[in-house]
């Protein structure tokens, strides 16, 4: 969980913090509003008993001493002056500040995800409750053990298989934004892997407890990287990757679908897109890798598919709520494993919706914010199912006003470009395509390990309740 405000944190550490303390005085009558539920029904809700346990799960992995965020949460003393921010922020829920920063709708979509980081609606009323009520400290001896870290930024996968430390970066301080190539770094591998998962982070030479930003701005150098692996002058098709991007969470593929790590293939660094954070730093990029089984063989071919429009972008000055569109049609039948909005500055939501015949289902909506990139990769059996000629429609929603925190200046129009005051309007998410057997049989296990019948609908499979002769078919015109 992290806690951050304001646009100007980049380049005023101080002022960010001056901003952060009057933010907490002067909070929004909703944030201070009495909680829904009563006192009967949640009884005494204390930090020790109630709101310890959810800050230990939740948020002192970044708010803490040597942590990444601005704060440390890990005492009663340390949360007490922080409690009506806690609870303002963690009942955005699904909007632009939300803490912890995970922007997944409930109410609308496909909800079984791999990495969900919401909190539950139990824990968001006990927060609201404890903050409305003067929030009590309660019995010390009620508190849970504190969790134990170390003072470096951890794997969130845990301790990767293969780990690649990339070449140094040096941004100065003062240092306008520039967009760099970097040098070829050797895996050092010997023998093809494939990749189940994949984690990309910064380590750097600046202290969290320095910055008086946000974990983006006041932190880290690499806005994002664009690569490749590759066996250098062998010829052969290089591998792409997902893309780095600040606040993401890891990539975890399809698992009958890993990506290769050939044996002596090297790292390329196609495109750093450097920024400062208000210090001269020295930083690096490093890649986990986490590897299937040796004798593991993919089923599935990674999808050829893109979703996106640069050229039709145009967003007014000081107009709420502008919505984009955009489409494709699916040549293959396809299995969507993540959802990853990309947006800009003014981003503050995206959908992503299928339409099959006359069905048109919403798979996933969720708030965006550009300082926080995150991606929804949904559980393998929800993983949407999509046969051919499916037509994919993605909506994002863009707020260019001066109460959006990410907008440097909201009376300017902007068009489509790679700078964060241009926009973008792109799904980065994950996909494997199949063949008509493997589509079959995918639908054929899901339909048996969750005990679906006939009557049962599955949000993003409209043909999984369908009986589908395609073997029979195709097997009878062999057989011709």
């Amino acid at each position: 969980m992290r806690l951050s405000i304001g646009p100007d944190h980049t380049k005023h550490p101080l002022k960010a913090v001056v901003q952060l303390a009057l933010f907490s005085l002067a909070l929004p009558v909703s944030a201070v509003a009495q909680s829904p539920a009563s006192h009967d029904s949640l009884g005494e809700v204390t930090f020790s008993k109630d709101i310890a346990p959810i800050l230990f799960e939740n948020c002192v992995k970044c708010h803490r001493t040597g942590g990444v965020a601005p704060m440390s949460l890990k005492t009663y003393q340390e949360v007490r002056p922080w409690a009506p921010v806690i609870k303002y922020k963690t009942g955005l829920r699904d909007k632009m500040g939300v803490m912890p920063p995970y922007y997944l709708e409930r109410e609308i979509g496909i909800q079984q995800v791999k990495d969900d980081e919401r909190l539950s609606e139990e824990a968001l009323q006990l927060i609201a409750f404890w903050a409305d009520n003067g929030a009590p400290e309660g019995n010390p001896e009620d508190l849970p053990t504190l969790p134990e870290f170390n003072d470096t930024i951890e794997w969130r996968l845990g301790q990767p298989d293969l780990v690649v430390p990339l070449a140094d970066l040096y941004v100065p301080g003062c240092a306008a934004d520039a967009w760099v190539s970097g040098m070829p770094v050797s895996t050092g591998l010997t023998r093809d892997r494939y990749v189940s998962a994949v984690e990309m982070r910064e380590v750097n030479d600046v202290k969290s407890s320095a910055t008086g930003g946000t974990i983006i701005g006041g932190l880290y150098i690499v806005h994002h990287m664009t690569w490749q692996t590759t066996v250098i002058d062998s010829g052969d098709q290089p591998e792409t990757w997902p893309v780095h991007e600040l606040g993401r969470n890891p990539d975890i593929f399809d698992p009958k679908a890993g990506r290769l790590l050939a044996a002596g293939s090297s790292v390329m660094p196609l495109t750093y897109h450097l920024h400062s954070n208000g210090r001269d730093t020295t930083g690096r990029m490093e890649l986990g890798f986490y590897f299937h089984p040796e004798d593991y063989a993919p089923e599935h071919k990674k999808a050829r598919w893109a979703l996106g429009d640069g050229l039709n972008i145009s967003i007014q000055g000081n107009m709420p709520n502008q919505e984009l569109h955009t489409y494709t049609v699916l040549d293959e039948h396809t299995k969507i494993s993540s959802f990853e909005p990309h947006l800009h500055a003014p981003g503050a939501r995206m959908c992503l919706e299928a339409i099959w015949g006359n069905q048109i289902e919403t798979l996933a909506c969720s708030g965006y914010d550009h300082n926080w990139v995150k991606q929804y990769t949904f559980e393998d059996d929800y993983a949407p199912l999509l046969p051919k000629g499916t037509i994919l429609h993605m909506i994002g929603y863009m707020d260019n006003v001066a109460s959006n925190p990410n907008v440097i200046d909201a009376r300017n129009w902007s068009g489509s470009g790679n700078r964060s005051i241009t926009n973008m309007f792109l799904h980065l998410g994950q996909s494997v395509e199949l063949t008509d057997e493997q589509f079959v049989k995918e639908m054929a296990e899901r339909r048996e390990r969750l005990g679906l019948t006939r009557n049962d609908h599955l949000l993003g499979c409209p043909l999984c309740m369908a009986e589908i002769p395609l073997l029979e078919a195709e097997e009878e015109s062999a057989e011709d």
